[in-house]
């Protein structure tokens, strides 16, 4: 990106975009291999076309959330990285309380396939947005 129209605002936006992109991808595979190993019955929720569109849209708002935190905190991204490693957890952890479907074996499946998305889109909050922020090629060839 030409150095004169980039600015921290604009270089947080598009980490955290193609930091959603690493992570849909990421999460598309694992859902394809998870659907075709599992046989895993119900897609009405959890797809194909909602993991582009919610993740995408996720890792957007968190471009705004981690420019905010970068500008509004002397250690902003210190207090981005826990905040968000605390929700990970903790949705993780609280997956297990959904009740998707009346057959037990349906229900551990889809627990099984939400904490695994939960973890993919938080590696991708957590790690890979301030990494990419502050690494100087990624800023240099696709910034």
């Amino acid at each position: 990106m030409d150095a004169s129209y980039s600015t921290v605002f604009s270089k947080a936006l598009l980490t955290a975009v193609f930091a959603g992109i690493i992570a849909t991808l990421a999460s598309m595979g694992f859902y394809l291999f998870f659907k075709e190993s599992t046989g895993f019955p119900l897609s009405a929720l959890i797809n194909v076309s909602s993991l582009i569109f919610l993740i995408n849209t996720l890792f957007l708002v968190l471009g705004f959330i981690y420019y905010g935190c970068i500008k509004a905190f002397k250690k902003g991204e210190i207090a981005y990285i826990i905040i968000f490693a605390l929700l990970t957890l903790f949705l993780t952890l609280t997956a297990s309380g959904i009740h998707r479907s009346d057959n037990p074996l349906v229900n551990t499946e889809f627990h099984h396939l939400l904490k695994g998305l939960y973890i993919i889109m938080g590696i991708g909050a957590v790690a890979l947005i301030p990494i990419l922020f502050h690494n100087k090629r990624f800023e240099k060839y696709i910034v």
